[in-house]
């Protein structure tokens, strides 16, 4: 259809001016007000859907046009109300104009999206909620505990959640789930990708879905699939709802966010919203060629075809937009930033850089509201340059992956020397010291959502993807796991027994560890994904938690609730400052001593003896570094927490000096060590293959 049969179609005098901003659907009993950012086009049509058989659709043309925004009101729209818009203008690929007025395009700033990726549309929400007094949590990094977790996967198998709740946002936000986070010891929820997402379509074809969410459409819309309440709106106020309760609990709520690429994938992709309005400006190009010639390739380091050109003013600010209406609108505590280094980009005259001066992270920083709310960097992106861990700048905390490989490596045995150990027990100094940034800025991590569960890591050698259809050769084959005898799952007792007991070594490490803890759903009860390292197309029984009891491994349970109250309980196992290895106070104690199994201090050579699978930790409570929140000096309990990866019994000798004291075992993974055994400085403790052990001052 040529643009004038578009124009003649219009119902032009039904619509008002309205106003440029704010961007999208602005719902008022008066009338709502549209505005849409598509600076290259022509003319353009607001849409319209009837909820009747044949979805009637009614046109509006919108004539006002300013700073590259076509904007207009109209009265009488309800909320709930379906929409598109309709963009004509020119159709050149090759200039990055991809204009077709037969196509409806999603609202890129839509509050809420009905339908599936063949019938989709935006919808108008009126916003309203009684939020009745909840207010920003700001906990402290330093008192954060963060559990990853998927917002179907983590109740649809929940047989004490009502069945039309599980897998929704009511069913994360019911006290069956609340109760349980809060007996665990977690103080965040760190939700997989909730914006609005479709599948790519190579995954429809095969018959599969994009499980993890990593493919978004809609920075603004909860995903409807997530929703008890339907795709009108209830999905946004069934949103809130789930934070309300979260905060209530006592839980932050931080999401999962992928700003540095889009569903319409590479230049061949399919056309949902962005592309139809702003092809041009929203996605990255290659760099010009040396003749200065415009080029149309698409410049991709996320792996998904596109990434999103952040130096663009209108991409710029609808990532803003989007970051500040989930902490205003949504209340929402703070965000990680999927494939970070994507976003940090800027473009030279002949390659795009990493600039940690670029216009988003100074934005960020500058921005009073997102400025104070947790920032979670993962600091890589699929190029070699976009490696970034530890050079991101403040307020930002990064997923820390050389925690992950260090620790994972030591309780397989691989570790080539205890120093790096060490370094990551202790918050990860040679990466986050040097800038004057603190163990915190840390995120450390044995698993996430990307690669084996601890119960996969300690029970296969190899990655087993062929259930999602790409012959085995997607996901890492770097696991740095161990199946301890026997390829997946086994019936002998002995083997079972060592997993377990690994598993528990692995989470309680994690949760003793300075810096800011983040445990994977289910890891704490042995999930497992029969492993499967990538299964981000597998919305089935693969992902999803199970809540059964007869194969939970209830006993790693125990061990990580356990280390979690201690660490929660003791301010010496979460210290603000950098341990110096000297004391706080004249004629104290080190705050942090390590010792020999021996019972002398570690000398130098121990640090690269690559036999040696043994440590102790020696923390000092008496007093702390930090002073307390009226500047009163800080005491707590000493801890001395032993480590042992070595593959049979070791005996330690606790040292008798000014600053070991006799105590108690408050945590363990050694059955001949059960919790209340009383141990005595100047004596031998003998530790059982592979174990965890931690001692408290009496």
């Amino acid at each position: 259809m040529t643009p004038g049969m578009w124009r003649s179609l219009g119902e032009r005098s039904a619509v008002w001016p309205g106003r440029n901003w704010p961007l999208g659907a602005t719902w008022s009993p008066e009338s709502t007000n549209f505005a849409v950012h598509a600076p290259n086009a022509t003319a353009m049509w607001l849409c319209l859907f009837d909820d009747g058989p044949g979805e009637g659709e009614r046109r509006f043309e919108l004539t006002e046009r300013s700073l590259g925004i076509w904007h207009g009101a109209l009265p009488g729209v309800a909320p709930g109300t379906r929409y598109g818009f309709r963009a004509d203008g020119p159709d050149e690929p090759e200039a990055g104009l991809r204009f077709d007025a037969g196509r409806v395009l999603l609202d890129p700033y839509a509050l809420a999206t009905a339908g599936d990726v063949h019938t989709a549309r935006s919808v108008v929400v009126d916003g309203s909620f009684d939020w009745s007094g909840d207010t920003p949590m700001r906990r402290r990094w330093r008192d954060t505990v963060i559990y990853e977790l998927h917002v179907k996967g983590f109740t649809k198998l929940h047989d004490r959640i009502p069945e039309e709740l599980r897998g929704t946002y009511a069913g994360l936000g019911h006290p069956v789930v609340t109760e349980y986070l809060q007996d665990l010891g977690v103080s965040a929820v760190e939700l997989l990708p909730i914006h609005q997402f479709f599948s790519e379509p190579a995954l429809t074809a095969r018959g599969s879905v994009n499980y993890w969410g990593y493919n978004p459409i809609s920075y603004f819309a909860p995903d409807a699939a997530y929703s008890s309440s339907g795709d009108r709106g209830g999905q946004v106020r069934e949103f809130k709802q789930m934070v309300k309760d979260l905060h209530a609990a006592g839980i932050e709520v931080i999401l999962d966010v992928v700003y540095n690429h889009t569903a319409e994938a590479g230049r061949d992709g399919p056309t949902y919203s962005f592309r139809g309005l702003d092809d041009r400006g929203f996605y990255r190009r290659v760099p010009p060629g040396a003749d200065g010639a415009y080029d149309d390739t698409y410049w991709d380091v996320t792996g998904c075809g596109n990434t999103v050109n952040t130096e663009d003013p209108l991409a710029l600010r609808l990532i803003l937009d989007s970051l500040r209406y989930w902490v205003t609108e949504m209340h929402v505590d703070g965000f990680r930033f999927d494939l970070m280094s994507a976003l940090t980009r800027t473009a030279g005259p002949e390659a795009i850089r990493v600039d940690m001066a670029c216009k988003l992270l100074v934005a960020i920083g500058q921005d009073p509201v997102l400025r104070h709310v947790k920032l979670i960097a993962e600091p890589w992106d699929t190029s070699m340059d976009g490696y970034l861990v530890g050079g991101m700048p403040p307020p930002w905390v990064e997923w820390n992956d050389q925690y992950r490989d260090t620790i994972r490596d030591y309780w397989r045995g691989q570790t080539p020397g205890m120093h790096a150990v060490a370094t990551r027990l202790a918050g990860s100094s040679d990466l986050y010291a040097d800038d004057g940034r603190s163990a915190y800025n840390s995120v450390n991590f044995v698993t996430a959502h990307d690669g084996f569960t601890v119960r996969d890591l300690v029970s296969y050698d190899r990655k087993h993807n062929e259930a999602n259809g790409e012959d085995n050769r997607d996901g890492t084959d770097n696991n740095r796991s161990w199946n301890h005898g026997v390829e997946g799952e086994t019936d002998d007792p002995a083997i079972v027994a060592l997993r377990r007991r690994q598993a528990a070594n692995l989470m309680a490490t994690l949760c003793l560890s300075n810096g800011v803890p983040m445990l994977t759903a289910g890891d704490e009860r042995g999930r497992t994904q029969r492993g499967n390292n990538n299964a981000y197309c597998q919305d089935n029984e693969i992902s999803w938690v199970d809540w059964r009891v007869d194969d939970a491994w209830l006993d790693v349970y125990e061990v990580t609730r356990a280390a979690l109250r201690l660490r929660r309980e003791h301010p010496a196992l979460r210290q603000r400052h950098w341990f110096e290895g000297r004391p706080t106070i004249v004629g104290g104690p080190k705050d942090l001593a390590w010792l020999h199994p021996s019972g002398r201090e570690m000398t130098s050579a121990d640090w690269h003896d690559t036999g040696l699978h043994t440590v102790g930790m020696f923390l000092s409570g008496k007093p702390l570094r930090a002073p307390g929140p009226c500047g009163e000096q800080q005491l707590d309990s000493s801890f001395l927490v032993w480590f042992h990866a070595g593959p049979a019994e070791v005996e330690v000798l606790l040292p008798d000096n000014d600053w070991v004291a006799n105590g108690c075992v408050v945590l363990s993974t050694d059955a001949s060590l059960p919790i209340g055994t009383e141990v005595v400085v100047g004596t031998e403790l003998r530790m059982g293959a592979r174990s965890v052990v931690v001692l408290r001052e009496s």
